[in-house]
């Protein structure tokens, strides 16, 4: 009996010092993870709200893992850098900051049009059918054709088309602006869109004209039809155009 007495004692002195133990290396754990070092991404300028991010805007810094934002980048291969590719910046990034992905959106309408458009341009809304709109992409060229009835000079109306501006950029397609998806994400978008298209015959083509060519765009969807016609890949140029008629076509 006597020894069963002092075995007791001796158990739960064994497993304090387990407890004991283990609380110890946990800690030992815990600070050795936060002196780790880690790869994060940095601001390398500083980078007003609704910047575009690339990875030239951006540099690599090796700080203890205690001191890392709790949703910065973490750089673990080269490739993690372009993860912010396309990105645009929510709040404003002072230079040497961490960037956050709280501070980052996607290149979408919640960035605004405006991130897309080229100095001395605007961004004008050309709404057009949908069965159309599917087989233009953001950074396509397009032509626009505007169809009217023409006064000729006795007076009559005979009606024709022509050709208003050519080498249109295209900034934006419905929601889509040109961001950057994964094939789940680019997925999931085709169905939203798609069904936010069902209520509507029509959604927006965004497009990049400078102030007079956005007047004429203005004049031109008050006064006929207007078309779009999309260019091949790389052609830029630019051709003279006779207005089309009728009877310029029997002739």
């Amino acid at each position: 009996m006597e020894k069963k007495g002092m075995l007791i004692p001796v158990l739960l002195a064994l497993a304090a010092a387990a407890i004991y133990w283990w609380v110890l290396t946990s800690k030992e754990r815990s600070l050795a993870a936060q002196h780790e070092r880690a790869t994060v991404l940095y601001a390398r300028f500083d980078l007003p709200a609704r910047t575009i991010m690339n990875v030239d805007l951006v540099e690599t810094r090796e700080v203890p893992r205690m001191y890392m934002e709790q949703d910065a980048y973490e750089v673990k291969s080269q490739s993690d850098i372009k993860l912010v590719t396309n990105l645009v910046t929510a709040v404003r990034i002072p230079k040497g900051n961490q960037i956050t992905q709280s501070a980052l959106v996607s290149l979408s309408p919640e960035a605004g049009l405006s991130v897309k458009v080229p100095p001395g341009y605007r961004g004008c809304v050309l709404p057009l059918e949908n069965d159309l709109l599917r087989l233009i992409k953001p950074g396509d060229r397009v032509d626009i054709l505007v169809t009217f009835d023409a006064v000729l000079g006795d007076s009559r109306k005979e009606k024709v088309t022509a050709t208003i501006l050519q080498n249109v950029l295209v900034l934006g397609v419905g929601t889509n602006l040109g961001q950057g998806l994964n094939a789940a994400q680019a997925k999931a978008k085709d169905a939203a869109a798609a069904a936010d298209q069902s209520f509507s015959e029509k959604a927006a083509l965004s497009l990049a004209l400078n102030p007079n060519e956005a007047q004429y765009l203005a004049l031109s969807m008050k006064q006929g039809e207007l078309a779009v016609v999309v260019r091949g890949l790389g052609d830029v140029e630019l051709h003279p155009m006779e207005i089309a008629s009728f009877k310029r076509l029997i002739k």
